[in-house]
């Protein structure tokens, strides 16, 4: 039995479609089983058309969604930055107030060493 959690391929599905077209043309096609009729299959193409076209405004929603909650963590993220930089102004670099949003202290930095010159490899 196939995997009906894997969605079937776009040719197939065509072919599905141009068998129901044929399948309107035949005259006298009576099934014994309800299930097989044209009206039942067209209902079923109905759905089908239905639910896709569903799928793909979901899809969108959901990239829309996403593209809104991309813009809104930039601009928290931006405006932390200008926030840290205020900080900074107002209360100096080495303040417990730049400390308490993360930042390090002045005077907590390692100062700068000068580095020995290579000696020069005698050959």
């Amino acid at each position: 039995m196939a995997n009906k959690n894997v969605r079937l391929r776009p040719a197939q599905i065509e072919a599905d479609r141009n068998s129901l077209v044929a399948l309107r043309a035949i005259a006298g096609y009576a099934p014994t089983n309800p299930v097989y009729s044209v009206g039942e299959m067209t209902e079923l193409e109905a759905e089908m058309t239905g639910a896709r076209d569903a799928e793909t405004l979901a899809a969108s929603a959901l990239a829309t969604a996403r593209d809104r909650a991309a813009a809104a963590e930039w601009e928290l993220h931006n405006r932390i930055l200008g926030v840290k930089d205020q900080v900074v102004a107002q209360f100096g670099r080495d303040s417990n107030e730049v400390q308490a949003l993360g930042l390090k202290k002045a005077s907590e930095r390692k100062a700068p060493t000068r580095r020995k010159a290579a000696e020069s490899v005698k050959v």
